[in-house]
């Protein structure tokens, strides 16, 4: 059969080898459906499967009896902390591109086991970059030419906003956390191996993502299931921490773009552009329900002022220029289509549930 090109395949080439760290979770899975559907690509899965992993979203689309898209993927269950089945991962990968998203990073976790955090993300991407340098320095010219990391971060590793400032590029570290600690940390060292041996290391900083498939311990998922099953919506402090919201399919896009024409050593921020309180957010999902679900409405009542997390960060937003004005990243979904459209997920997996 002739090879077709595939949408993703103009961007970062046709039938690359692509290993991915972090596939199991929220934005890994939905990055490796996008790449089995779009690209050419064979994809490894290189994850560890823990509490948080969610490998049916990929099993359903490998179950539709598509061999192309079967014979294109691979799950590597590894353990970035083992420096050993790490090594071994990427010898068996031959990887032209790393996405590196693996990463603890639930902030409520990190204050209680800050070890898991320390040992993910910051021993993890310490032996992922090794490994991976120790494999590019051994491709022949060509594929070390267009060979590509890209570290996947997160914008908290910039602490804490007035009202009126936003995060970019050129912003100094400052985070709060413990998992913004180890993210801080594992930028720094992935800044540090393109510097010191000039591996081709891409950074990016994301604001908050929501959509499909995220795990509940998140804000939205919570929210829109404890609403689902009339449980009550706790909510921190007074709920006016500010958050910036991006669509998982916008990141998507985000990254790929990054991927195929960031320069190395340079870090790109992107941010949703949909800066919300708390509180207005999950007002916003309870009337979302309240018009889909009116018998039980209003859905408001459910919510429930918590005890303030320890650190909590007041605001984060992001000026995503940089990624706009050089790659020409422009988000596709408004905030309110893509909570419509994230809201109708959960509904659908609870009425497949019941």
């Amino acid at each position: 059969m002739k090879y077709q090109e595939k949408s993703i395949d103009t961007l970062i080439g046709p039938k690359k080898r692509i290993l991915i760290t972090g596939g199991a979770g929220f934005i890994g899975l939905n990055l490796i459906i996008r790449l089995l559907k779009e690209s050419s690509s064979m994809i490894f899965n290189l994850d560890k499967i823990g509490y948080a992993s969610n490998l049916k979203p990929i099993e359903d689309l490998l179950s539709r009896n598509d061999y192309e898209i079967k014979n294109r993927y691979q799950l590597l269950k590894v353990d970035l902390s083992n420096p050993t089945q790490t090594d071994n991962a990427i010898k068996k990968a031959d990887p032209d591109i790393i996405m590196h998203l693996a990463a603890e990073s639930h902030v409520d976790k990190s204050i209680i086991y800050p070890d898991w955090f320390i040992k993910s993300n910051i021993i993890g991407t310490f032996n992922l970059l090794n490994s991976s340098k120790d494999h590019y320095e051994n491709l022949n010219l060509k594929r070390k030419l267009s060979f590509r990391f890209l570290h996947v971060s997160t914008d908290e590793v910039f602490g804490s906003l007035d009202s009126t400032s936003r995060f970019s590029e050129s912003s100094p570290y400052d985070p709060r956390s413990p998992y913004s600690a180890s993210k801080a940390s594992s930028d720094h060292i992935a800044k540090a191996w393109y510097h010191t041996y000039k591996f081709p290391v891409i950074i990016t900083n994301c604001s908050n993502n929501f959509g499909p498939y995220q795990f509940n311990e998140k804000l939205i998922p919570m929210t829109i299931l404890n609403a689902l099953n009339l449980k009550s919506i706790p909510i921190y402090g007074d709920g006016k921490n500010i958050r910036d919201w991006l669509f998982v399919e916008d990141h998507i896009d985000g990254l790929l773009l990054a991927l195929s024409k960031g320069k190395q050593g340079e870090s790109y921020c992107i941010g949703g552009n949909g800066e919300k309180e708390n509180i207005e957010l999950v007002r916003i999902i309870c009337g979302e329900l309240d018009n889909l679900i009116p018998e039980n409405k209003p859905h408001f009542n459910l919510i429930k002022f918590v005890e303030d997390r320890k650190g909590h960060d007041r605001r984060y937003a992001i000026d995503a220029k940089k990624i706009k004005n050089e790659l020409g990243w422009v988000p596709k979904f408004s905030f309110k289509k893509a909570i419509e459209l994230t809201i109708n997920y959960y509904i659908s997996i609870v009425k497949e549930g019941a």
